[in-house]
């Protein structure tokens, strides 16, 4: 794994309804990033805020000498949509997100910066003795359960935000056009090198959490509806199996019938019964299949890279130009310098 110089870092943090909080997130962020040994902008994307939070950002944008980016949306679109807002107005080789309600510290700033120049693509981080109530936790873990088998993505936090990503991570999460993503999720499904570390949690002191147990399961079923089809690959399997189940049913009855005669049979009754799971199961298989070819529209729809360049060697300009493929999306293409 080869080392990258990291010439400037951006910090990017969706802000919505968080006005109390603002004036000690920007002194801690500010002094976290003068901590660091190139420059920093630190870009604060107001999702929609209903309180004073988009004056306070713009204010803080407009002072003498200020590293303060004021993204203002026209209303709040979610998390994850203010996040990629800011990630087409930054402009670091590392970029770090992070939460505005400070449970997790700005203060581990640095320290994912030096490993993102340790050659990671991404690193995540893990909430220690995480201060949220059981009826947040709970719903939390069944959502990282859920999203971590039907994606396959190996993450331990999924809704930790603190996390850094480095340029070319960010520049092919942007070039991904559908509506409904996952950050942490689709950073994982380009990055090459990634790993993840504990970092402190504290209770959260201004206002209240924007996500209810009832948001908490709607996210859940658009993580895994945006990110995978093997919800409707599990229709085909369970249509294949009671199909299965009905013929080896009807197997079964007929041996029985004619070891102990035709009344024990209950005069059809079962054999109806066995009927009944042979055609339920063909009616999985085939709303399964109706499912896969859904689902491939639903990718091609999204329009993904179908695979992603990290940087193109040149050794000169005609013969660089024949050693990218062809089929290579242009926006997928980071040149090295």
């Amino acid at each position: 794994m080869k080392a990258y110089p990291v010439r400037c870092v951006s910090v990017v943090i969706p802000v919505y309804n968080e006005e109390q909080s603002l004036p000690e997130l920007l002194d801690r962020t500010e002094a976290a990033c003068a901590l660091l040994n190139c420059a920093y902008e630190i870009v604060l994307v107001d999702d929609g805020s209903r309180d004073a939070s988009a004056d306070l950002l713009q204010e803080a944008a407009e002072r003498q000498g200020s590293h303060v980016v004021a993204v203002i949306l026209n209303r709040n679109y979610g998390q994850h949509a203010a996040i990629m807002a800011g990630f087409e107005q930054c402009k670091g080789d590392v970029v770090i997100t992070l939460d505005a309600d400070l449970q997790n510290p700005p203060e581990e700033i640095p320290r994912l910066v030096r490993l993102a120049e340790q050659g990671y693509d991404v690193v995540g981080t893990v909430r220690n003795h995480r201060q949220d109530s059981a009826w947040r936790r709970w719903p939390s873990k069944l959502i990282n359960l859920a999203v971590q088998r039907s994606t396959g993505v190996a993450m331990n936090d999924y809704g930790c935000m603190l996390r850094a990503y480095r340029r070319t991570i960010v520049d092919a999460m942007l070039a991904c056009r559908e509506r409904s993503t996952f950050i942490p999720i689709l950073a994982n499904s380009f990055a090459r090198h990634t790993t993840e570390i504990l970092v402190e949690h504290a209770e959260r002191e201004h206002g209240d959490s924007k996500y209810s147990p009832m948001r908490l399961i709607n996210l859940m079923f658009d993580l895994i509806t945006c990110m995978t089809t093997t919800p409707l690959r599990l229709l085909s399997i369970v249509g294949v199996g009671m199909a299965l189940l009905g013929v080896l049913f009807a197997l079964a009855l007929v041996v029985l019938r004619l070891m102990f005669g035709a009344p024990w049979a209950g005069h059809g009754t079962f054999v109806l019964f066995a009927v009944l799971f042979v055609f339920t199961g063909g009616q999985f298989i085939g709303m399964g299949l109706l499912g896969e070819y859904l689902g491939r529209m639903y990718s091609d729809v999204r329009a993904r890279p179908r695979f992603f360049i990290e940087k193109v060697v040149r050794g000169s300009p005609q013969t660089a130009l024949e050693a990218v493929p062809s089929s290579a999306p242009a926006y997928a293409h980071k040149v090295a310098p």
